[in-house]
């Protein structure tokens, strides 16, 4: 009766396993479909970011440093950190958000000065939360396909509190996507803005109008906003992509742990013919 029940078990479990890798299945293509749409997104994005940063580039080349006074471009003395930490609002996506949390983390414990965090996304506010952190704001719900005024009051809350003096340094966490199996975690220095070098001196190739100072402080908040935005899609991307591989592997070893209850429910079946077997020879035996 004994070897009947675990039969019986062993039948619910396979069925149980089968619902689970039905589920898992459909996650993975859903996860699929919007990798593939936050993939084309990210990738459209970034000429933008590029082009931006050649004309800052050029910029600078022109001006003299004297006349780079922008708020924004000002570096002071280190008393206060600002952390934008952008994690998934959801879990199931392996590893990744507990590698950007541990990444951003172990940057906040290496901070001599007090660190305030803006936390975009649940994940990472939960983790900053738990662990003690000065979280300062927080954003959650952005969505899938997030547009660029999603980001527009986390560019705001960062550049004020860097133009008022409450923070001296501001930092942006987030995965950066670098292929559908690699996401790596990142922390990117946003504030005071560091205009890369020109390849060359200035070209003469741009025209600016009324003149370079005013385009320049137009183009220092808008680079650093989309710095956050560019940020923001590759953390989805990576989410999408860490979510799709997770789930491929959740219905691999379910598929294998049905496989392996199979074997065992033949095995558990076999013993039950070869009692029964045996206890018809040995009755028989008897009577004879």
């Amino acid at each position: 009766m004994a070897i009947v029940t675990n039969v019986r078990t062993i039948k619910r479990r396979i069925r149980s396993v089968q619902n689970t890798a039905k589920i898992t299945k459909a996650m993975q293509m859903v996860a699929a479909s919007k990798m593939r749409k936050a993939q084309q997104q990210v990738i459209a994005s970034r000429p933008y970011a590029v082009k931006l940063s050649e004309i800052l580039a050029d910029i600078k080349a022109t001006l003299d440093d004297e006349d780079l006074q922008n708020p924004l471009l000002v570096t002071r003395p280190v008393k206060s950190v600002m952390v934008i930490h952008i994690t998934p609002d959801r879990g199931l996506c392996g590893g990744l958000n507990s590698n950007l949390n541990k990444s951003a983390g172990s940057f906040v414990l290496a901070q001599d000065d007090p660190v305030s965090i803006i936390t975009v996304g649940k994940k990472g506010r939960d983790f900053m939360v738990r662990s003690g952190a000065s979280v300062l704001a927080e954003f959650t719900g952005i969505g899938d396909q997030p547009s660029y005024d999603s980001i527009l009051p986390v560019g705001k809350l960062a550049m004020d509190a860097y133009i008022n003096g409450s923070v001296d340094k501001v930092f942006l966490s987030f995965a950066e996507f670098v292929n559908t199996t690699i996401q790596r975690p990142l922390m990117r220095q946003l504030l005071p803005l560091e205009i890369p070098e020109s390849a060359e001196s200035s070209s003469g190739q741009y025209f600016y109008e009324p003149d370079v100072i005013n385009v320049l402080d137009d183009l220092v908040p808008r680079y650093i906003e989309t710095q956050i935005y560019q940020g923001l899609l590759e953390a989805v991307a990576s989410e999408h992509s860490a979510r799709m591989v997770a789930m491929q592997n959740a219905t691999d070893n379910a598929k294998d742990m049905i496989e392996d209850l199979k074997l065992t429910m033949n095995k558990v079946r076999q013993e039950t013919i070869t009692k029964e077997l045996l206890e018809v020879i040995g009755g028989v035996a008897a009577l004879n």
